[in-house]
This record gives C-alpha cells, sequence and structure tokens, in this order.
C-alpha cells in the first residue's frame, strides 16, 4: 500500500509502534562487550636451520594433567611452511616449538595453562612437552562486595574447572548486562595447603548503583492524525531478584490531549530477562492502541483499534574468542490485533496469530570496526488458538507464514589528522516463503528505515530491503556529532503490482550527542528518489530527546 491517509490507518499505527517497539529495546537491552585478551598474533620466527647440537624430531606429543584436552595444540608447532618435525632441532629449535603451542592454548584463552619440555632423551626422535593446565581452585566476591551480588548464574567456570579467559568475559557481560553494575574480576594465585601448581583464585569485584533508573523521551515521530508528538516513560528495577536480572517497563503517550480532542495513542512494553552462564531467558509483552475522530456528512466517526504482543526468547552464546562471538535463539511468539468503527469491530482486520521463530547472531572484531549480523526464520502455527486470516482465502495471506529475516550493522571510526569519523553502514533484508499479510510485509519510509520521508505514507512487499549510510564527525570534544545519512530501500512480492512503485531513496542531516544524563537527536532530511505520485513532504525534519536519572 502507498496512498495518504485521509484516517487514520490500524495497519499504519501498527507498523509505526512495532519500529518504535523496536527502537526501545535496542537501547534498553544493550549488551556490553568485554574483551579482556588481545588477538595473539603469530610470529614470524622460523626455526633455525643449522643448530648443533641437535637431534631429529619425527614426532611431538603432549603429556600431563588433561593433555588430552590439549592435543589440538600440537599442530601449532608443526606449520606446513615450518615444520618442526623431520628436522633435526636444537635448543632453540624446541624452545620455539615449545613457544608455538603455548600460544595456541593462550589463544583459545587458556591463560593460566603452562608448557614446558621435561627432561628427556631426544635420540628416540620424539619431542615430549608437559602441559600444566591452570584451573580455578576458588571462586570468591572481594570484601567490598555489596549484597545483592550473585555469582553462581553468572559465571561459567566452576572450582576445579580449567581456567578459561572466555568463561571469565562471559561472567562480567553478565554482571554488567545490568548497567547500574559495575564489576570486575581478578586471577589471584592460590595460596594455602590444598593450592597445586597452575591453581588460581578469580576475585570478584562487584558494585551497585542505586537500582532504580527512570527515562524520560519526547519526540516528533507520531502520525498527525493520532498525535505526531510523542512521550514516554520507561522504569527500570536493575538486579531486582539478585539474579543479574533487567527488569523494565515502558508506557508511551501522545503529547496532545489524549484521547480528549478526538485523538490519541497510548501503549506500553514490559521486558525481563535472566542470565545463566552463557544462558540468557527473557520475556516481552507489549500493546498499543490509538483513537481518531473523523467527521463525516452528517456525523463523527471514531476509528480505533488496538494490539497487543509477547515474545518467550531463549538464546546461547555458544562461540567466543578475542574478536568474535556467535549466539543462537529459539522463540514463541504472538501477536493480536482489532480495529473498530464506533465501537463496532472489523471482522475482516481481526488477527490473532502465533508461532516460533529461531536465528542466529554474530559479532565480529576487525581491528577497530565492529561488524553485527544476525539472520532468522519465523513460523506462524496454529498454537495459543491463532485464527485463519481473512486474505487465505484469496491466496494473499496466511496467519501460518514463513519468513526469513536477516538484518546487520559495520561500525568503522576513522582518524584524519586530529578529526575523528566514523562510517556506519547498517542493512536489513526480508524474504517470504508464503503468502503474507500485510502486518508482515517489508515496510520502508521514515524515520526507522529509510529517512527522509515523514512516515505518512509508505510502501509495503513481501520481501524487501534497505540500507542505511551515515557518515559523523565527532565535534572536537564536545560529545556531539555531525553526521549526513543516505538512505536506500526496495520491496518486492505480489502485492507491489498495486504499488505506484517499489523504491525510497532519502537524504538526512542531523546532529546527535548528550550532556551529562541528557541525549537528542536532531535531524532534517529530503527524499532523493520516489515513485511516481508518491506523496509525502518535501523536506522532513524530527527529533529526540531523553533524559536518564
Amino acid at each position: 500500500m502507498a496512498q495518504p491517509a485521509s484516517m487514520v490507518d490500524g495497519l499504519q499505527q501498527e507498523l509505526r509502534q512495532r519500529e518504535r517497539e523496536r527502537a526501545l529495546r535496542s537501547q534498553q537491552e544493550a549488551a556490553p562487550d568485554v574483551r579482556l585478551q588481545r588477538p595473539v598474533q603469530a610470529g614470524d620466527e622460523r626455526l633455525p636451520e643449522h643448530e648443533s647440537p641437535c637431534f631429529r624430531i619425527d614426532r611431538i606429543r603432549l603429556e600431563g594433567d588433561a593433555a588430552e584436552r590439549f592435543q589440538w595444540a600440537v599442530k601449532a608447532a608443526d606449520p606446513a611452511n615450518d615444520r618442526a618435525t623431520g628436522r633435526c632441532l636444537g635448543s632453540e629449535g624446541i624452545s620455539l616449538t615449545m613457544k608455538r603451542v603455548q600460544n595456541a592454548i593462550v589463544a583459545r584463552g587458556y591463560v593460566t595453562t603452562r608448557v614446558l619440555a621435561p627432561p628427556q632423551d631426544l635420540k628416540q626422535g620424539t619431542l615430549t612437552l608437559a602441559v600444566i593446565p591452570g584451573r580455578v581452585r576458588r571462586i570468591r566476591f572481594s570484601e567490598s562486595r555489596g549484597r545483592r551480588g550473585t555469582k553462581w548464574n553468572a559465571v561459567p567456570a566452576r572450582p576445579g574447572d580449567i581456567l578459561n579467559v572466555r568463561d571469565i568475559e562471559q561472567a562480567l557481560e553478565n554482571f554488567q548486562r545490568v548497567p547500574t553494575v559495575d564489576a570486575d574480576i581478578q586471577i589471584t594465585p592460590a595460596e594455602g595447603p590444598d593450592a597445586k601448581p597452575g591453581d588460581s583464585d578469580l576475585v570478584i569485584k562487584w558494585k551497585q548503583d542505586f537500582p532504580f533508573r527512570i527515562t524520560l523521551s519526547a519526540d516528533d515521530a507520531g502520525s498527525k492524525f493520532t498525535g505526531k508528538y510523542q512521550g514516554s516513560v520507561t522504569l527500570s528495577y536493575d538486579n531486582w531478584w539478585t539474579l543479574n536480572d533487567l527488569f523494565y517497563v515502558s508506557l508511551n503517550h501522545d503529547l496532545g490531549r489524549g484521547y480528549g480532542d478526538g485523538k490519541g495513542t497510548r501503549g506500553y512494553t514490559v521486558h525481563y530477562e535472566v542470565p545463566y552462564d552463557y544462558w540468557l531467558l527473557g520475556f516481552t509483552i507489549s500493546g498499543y492502541d490509538y483513537r481518531q475522530s473523523v467527521a463525516g456528512g452528517n456525523r463523527t466517526y471514531v476509528f480505533s483499534g488496538s494490539s497487543e504482543n509477547s515474545e518467550l526468547r531463549l538464546s546461547r552464546l555458544f562461540y567466543r574468542d578475542a574478536v568474535r562471538k556467535t549466539s543462537a535463539y529459539v522463540a514463541a511468539w504472538s501477536r493480536n490485533s482489532r480495529n473498530y468503527i464506533d465501537d463496532t469491530e472489523i471482522e475482516v482486520q481481526r488477527r490473532r496469530m502465533a508461532g516460533w521463530a529461531v536465528g542466529l547472531a554474530h559479532r565480529e572484531f576487525i581491528g577497530a570496526a565492529t561488524l553485527d549480523a544476525d539472520v532468522g526464520y519465523r513460523r506462524g502455527t496454529g498454537m495459543l488458538s491463532a485464527r485463519a486470516a481473512p486474505e487465505e482465502a484469496f491466496g494473499e495471506g496466511t496467519s501460518r507464514s514463513a519468513v526469513i529475516t536477516a538484518q546487520g550493522q559495520l561500525n568503522i571510526p576513522i582518524a584524519v589528522s586530529k578529526q575523528r569519523f566514523r562510517y556506519l553502514v547498517a542493512w536489513r533484508a526480508q524474504w517470504n516463503r508464503t503468502s503474507l499479510v500485510p502486518q508482515d510485509r517489508f515496510q520502508i519510509g521514515g524515520r526507522y528505515t529509510v529517512r527522509g520521508f515523514d512516515g505518512e505514507t509508505t510502501l509495503l512487499g513481501e520481501r524487501g530491503w534497505l540500507v542505511r549510510n551515515d557518515l559523523g564527525w565527532a565535534m572536537g570534544n564536545t560529545g556531539q556529532e555531525l553526521y549526513l545519512g543516505v538512505d536506500y530501500g526496495q520491496v518486492r512480492g505480489p502485492s507491489t503490482q498495486e504499488l505506484i512503485g517499489t523504491h525510497l531513496a532519502g537524504a538526512v542531516i542531523g546532529v546527535r550527542g548528550g550532556y551529562k544524563r541528557l541525549y537528542w537527536d536532531a535531524f532534517a532530511g529530503r527524499p532523493i528518489s520516489t515513485p511516481d505520485g508518491f506523496q509525502t513532504a518535501s523536506t522532513t525534519a524530527g527529533f529526540n530527546i531523553s533524559w536518564t536519572y
């Protein structure tokens, strides 16, 4: 659909609110990144060619406690371009071989595990290296720990485990997922009569500020038909159940006279999440309703609607190293919506859908740049008494939808002389495997998708993609960034045959930044390319301002 709305459009209201919720969750549920170990660079040292005395080495083996867990590290001693086996090694060559194995073990996070070369007879052609695993003896809080600190569900390591810095990084991310918590973990040598070589204690320094946070925000991202100026208040209770858990409630409302002037919007979002080692369980529910009065020939009609959404998600981080981490998730979801004219429901617009979703998320650190990418599959089912979509009778949509989604972002800091710049490119795409109801289609046009448009008219299609490009300049040490953005998006699919076009391009210039507890973003944009007849403002300005305490 791509038409100006002379009256409120329930679909547009629902899609607009969905984008607002996406932005809210991205801000409130931002996960920290902890990287304690820089990538171990492969050395360019080569084995000496002619050592004397030397011994021919045909085999390299590891022995010692838990040596079977580190057999993979032996390959590092024998790279194809500089093999240690099949040649004569002296003391320098053996030391370099041992160093290669040690570096390979450290690169995987085993920073307290050591590799030694015990006394041995090398005349048989076997070089034996002894591995001394560094184990965790105790995990404890420091004496300054607050009363609300909990470690059992935050620290993946257990006493007796081989110490891996990846477990410490994950523990710190679990602690610091709660914004009011500051945590640090020190690795200290184990002391006492029961301490063994390689044993270490993990000492946790944990502190939490006042656990309640409040955020007040205002913007002009609403529709002119139901209230352009919108406000919200978000109350967070950090570490509520002392489980390193995150909880918040967000309420939003138009900043007009509410329903007193015949139009208005209001909504809510409630979110709770709790970690356990490398797992994260989260639950979100949200709701929204709107109202508008439209004068007819002899009377005034009241258009209204409501929607409710819920999601239960379980995710697990299954791989991390010094420069990347990858997680997977599974989720169950439901979505209901209704629309009315004068309190009489429009039955053909009633929706009750539910289903499941799976996906992968990846973050990669490339030098100073950061790459994020996710891919997901979302499927509608008959669970939770889902209703068949009215469009199923015409083959134009189904409540048993199947959709593949992908999104990503690349953030590249750039330094030119003493000036600091930043290039940020974000993309989003969707592919349908079934026909889709309008609520499941891909939308472009507006501040949350393709900027430069007022968002009153958008393009929808079963498939689509968009890319957003930002070049930002840090304005000295003021905490402000001047940015220029250029966006492009396309939609495709059977329903787009009825559209006046399938692409939008726009540009925006703005300033964003903050001072103390205040954050703002103000911008102005305009279309670059639109289909003939697409109605939108020639210039669009907007703002967002928030205050957190």
